[in-house]
């Protein structure tokens, strides 16, 4: 299956405990469900809410909000539900009696965590941006110290991003972490807005208090964990920024590839609070029709509910289908092993016809084969991904699986260790090196590649080497033979299709 996802996106809905606002939720909850009918097959489809959920946290307005969200939950349309904190959601020190800790209450992140879908990649990252924003110090006096000490809360917005990941990545990550689709999601503007599209003609100018008060900072660190596109609210306007920002890290040449670019999506309050236009955001990450690998991506559908009317529609009518196309910039398509890797990790055991067909998914891949276009360093890495899916494999398998099978799995990784010493010898990969490639889980063939060159070394027989590999190929070939399967390892790459069995 594809890498897909699929996030809705409500905001600053503003619940204050009376029940004025039901009527709303439920045209909100009606609209989300016709929006989200298309993507049932999908299998990640979060609800996220970014801030001002209620309006002022007292007991009264926490239980309705606790009931809505229960209730968005219960119509079965999302597969998660996750919620940052907005500044109305906190208690404010002007208004101490009789409010609660929303972010207790409702489970929102002080600071920031993170939350890992791994059959889609996404990373979707929370973030409190509270006390980072100058709107805490809106009603009082904004003096030289108070500034600083804001600036630094928002520099420090970094430290926290990076300390939800963790210097070494995250042990639960089944790709490179450079593979994930990084999604931030925040209450408060990361960058100044000067109108917001659904006021532009009215001519309301730039509330100086409304976003991050070191957003330049901020959005380096945004950048330097490849966030792909931020999303918030607060201000009650819709909102699509391209940020393009130079890459200190790109190496290769080219113009494009010294930019990085970021998309910041605003959400207006998705119950119209203040006679404001209400709307909602749905954005869908997956592959688009293209020649060979998959090109992925963004498609974003927003939804606007005039002032006083009850249907929501698209904001955008004038796109094809209301939904914005963005190309994501860097290459997302995922390896057959990691997204074998994913399916055996989901299984308790695995049934013989399972492990068939992933044995067929991991071997028919031009590396297995009579290919002149692959490089070395190409068929290294594509040698040691499968061998980890399949030593993945062998430890799920069901107890009847017959001896035989189970002889010749055995010798299939034996074979496939000599393909990768070949590999890497003739890229001189010493054994001390080797030892630690095979021991990494997760490898980016990007990285194999810039380290070491794809022409193999001078002072060997490649001719030779060339064919040791496809005898090798070949033997591998009269195992899987063993197991069911008849791919023509080491002959000519295959027609794409359905697997071929003995």
């Amino acid at each position: 299956m594809d890498r897909s996802f699929v996030i809705a996106q409500i905001s600053d809905l503003h619940l204050d405990g009376s029940g004025r606002l039901l009527a709303t939720i439920e045209a909100l909850t009606a609209a989300l469900r016709e929006r989200m009918a298309g993507f049932a097959d999908v299998p990640d489809r979060v609800l996220l809410i970014t801030g001002d959920i209620v309006d002022d946290p007292t007991p009264r307005s926490l239980e309705e909000a606790v009931a809505v969200i229960a209730s968005f939950r219960q119509t079965g349309l999302f597969t998660d539900i996750q919620a940052v904190a907005g500044n109305h959601d906190a208690k404010r020190p002007s208004k101490p009696g009789g409010r609660h800790d929303a972010y207790d209450y409702l489970h929102l992140p002080r600071t920031s965590k993170t939350i890992y879908y791994r059959q889609a990649g996404l990373d979707l990252m929370l973030l409190d941006s509270n006390s980072a924003s100058l709107t805490s110090l809106a009603s009082g006096h904004v003096d030289e110290q108070a500034y600083h000490a804001m600036v630094a809360r928002s520099a420090r917005l970094s430290v926290e991003l990076a300390g939800s990941i963790g210097s070494a990545g995250r042990a639960d990550y089944s790709e490179p972490a450079e593979n994930l689709v990084r999604v931030l999601a925040l209450h408060h503007h990361p960058l100044p807005q000067a109108t917001g599209e659904g006021k532009r003609f009215l001519g309301a100018a730039d509330e100086p208090l409304m976003y991050l008060a070191a957003p330049a900072t901020f959005l380096e660190a945004a950048t330097s964990l490849n966030v792909t596109m931020v999303l918030h609210g607060h201000r009650h306007v819709e909102g699509l920024t391209r940020y393009s920002i130079p890459d200190p890290r790109a190496t290769r040449g080219g113009l494009e590839d010294f930019w990085r670019t970021i998309y910041v999506l605003s959400c207006p309050s998705s119950t119209g609070q203040g006679g404001d236009d209400a709307g909602f955001n749905i954005i869908h990450f997956g592959p688009a029709p293209a020649t060979g690998r998959p090109d992925y991506r963004i498609s974003i559908a927003r939804y606007s509910r005039p002032r006083n009317d009850g249907a929501f529609s698209p904001l955008d009518s004038n796109m094809p289908g209301g939904r914005i196309s963005l190309p994501v910039g860097r290459d997302l398509s995922r390896d057959p092993a990691i997204q074998s890797a994913i399916e055996i990790a989901s299984c308790a055991s695995l049934d013989w016809d399972q492990v068939l067909l992933l044995a067929n998914r991991l071997l028919s891949r031009p590396a297995f084969y009579d290919d002149g276009g692959e490089s070395w360093a190409d068929r290294l890495y594509t040698y040691l991904v499968t061998s980890h899916a399949l030593a993945d494999l062998d430890r799920k398998l069901e107890r009847s699986v017959q001896k035989r099978h189970l002889a010749a799995l055995a010798e299939t990784r034996t074979l496939l260790r000599e393909l990768i010493g070949l590999s890497a010898e003739m890229l001189d990969i010493d054994h001390a090196t080797l030892d630690e490639l095979r021991a990494v889980r997760l490898i980016n063939r990007d990285d194999l590649k810039r380290r070491w060159p794809a022409l193999p070394r001078e002072d060997v027989d490649a001719e030779g080497k060339a064919r040791r590999r496809l005898q090798l190929l070949r033997n591998l070939n009269d195992q899987v033979k063993q197991l069911g399967l008849d791919l023509g390892l080491g002959g000519e790459a295959p027609p794409q299709g359905g697997m071929v069995r003995r």
